[in-house]
């Protein structure tokens, strides 16, 4: 049983669609957002989901469950996987996490979540429970990526820009995050890790998808990259049915087709767009160009 590729990204945005083109690769599994990694057990990730008002287990994982062990999504289904996890609470999050390679296997799943860098025991229990995995980090630009998280806060929240700044620093998160990801890479052999800079795999798929599949020794023939080249066919490119509508980024749920063309990169000497505390623009800066921004 392949051990899993690990994107560690704090963007759901750019995350989403790199795993759900990753994961259309012959020999690849896209999983949704499993949360897997932020508990030991399944009883402390039903109470993580629940202290976030969640539906319990998360829409992910129950979308995940409900398409490997039913082959659709369904409300019906989405019930069937609740009840599945529910008798499942004594469970450690690694128990499960096996049973779902074992049911994609030969395969190699791909876990995307979001919330796993945004702590370092989430990062370390990752590297505990698979450590022959790989981990891609893929970065985005510190003034576009802080836009898109002040984008998502105003839509989960539903407030102005202006007052999500008060809120959320982005970039504090994006320094924070990134700099956490490259202390765990810089400890891990060469080869097991590979950082990214996600505009160039949006804009150059055809450059980079052979790359990352060589690295992941997968095929590399021009069938299996086109077909990575459409994360819209992904079972999970879609909003879920009732009870676990979510498990991805919203826009990609909504549009999940790769759009082709070259993917902007704001000039890091512009002055930042948001609240922050200047202190930091040293620190960004230095770590955006050790990552390739300009």
């Amino acid at each position: 049983m392949a051990e899993p590729l690990i994107i560690l990204c704090p963007l759901r945005s750019f995350s989403s669609v790199a795993c759900g083109m990753l994961g259309q690769h012959p020999e690849m599994y896209g999983f949704p957002e499993l949360h897997l990694f932020v508990a030991d057990s399944m009883q402390e990730l039903m109470l993580y989901h629940e202290h976030k008002g969640r539906v319990k287990g998360g829409p992910g994982l129950l979308r995940t469950l409900a398409q490997l062990h039913d082959g659709v999504q369904t409300e019906t289904t989405i019930h069937k996987a609740k009840q599945w996890l529910d008798e499942r609470q004594s469970w450690s999050t690694k128990n499960v996490f096996d049973y779902l390679l074992e049911q994609i296997n030969p395969k190699i799943g791909i876990d995307k979540t979001p919330v796993t860098v945004m702590k370092s025991e989430f990062i370390e229990r990752s590297y505990t429970m698979f450590p022959k995995s790989k981990f891609l980090h893929l970065t985005r630009h510190p003034i576009s990526a802080g836009k898109s998280m002040q984008e998502f806060f105003q839509q989960m929240s539903k407030i102005s820009v202006r007052e999500s700044s008060k809120t959320l620093d982005p970039a504090r998160l994006w320094l924070q995050t990134h700099s956490r990801i490259m202390e765990f890479t810089s400890t891990l052999p060469v080869g097991q890790s590979m950082r990214l800079k996600g505009e160039d795999l949006l804009s150059n798929p055809d450059v980079y998808l052979p790359q990352i599949a060589e690295w992941l020794g997968v095929r590399t023939d021009k069938e299996a990259i086109e077909a990575m080249k459409h994360p819209e066919t992904s079972s999970y490119a879609s909003i879920g049915p009732r009870g676990a509508r979510g498990g991805n980024d919203p826009k990609f749920l909504k549009s999940p087709v790769l759009r082709v063309g070259q993917v902007s990169e704001p000039s890091l000497n512009r002055a930042l767009e948001w609240a922050l505390d200047q202190g930091f623009s040293t620190k960004i800066t230095k770590l955006a160009k050790q990552m390739g921004y300009q």
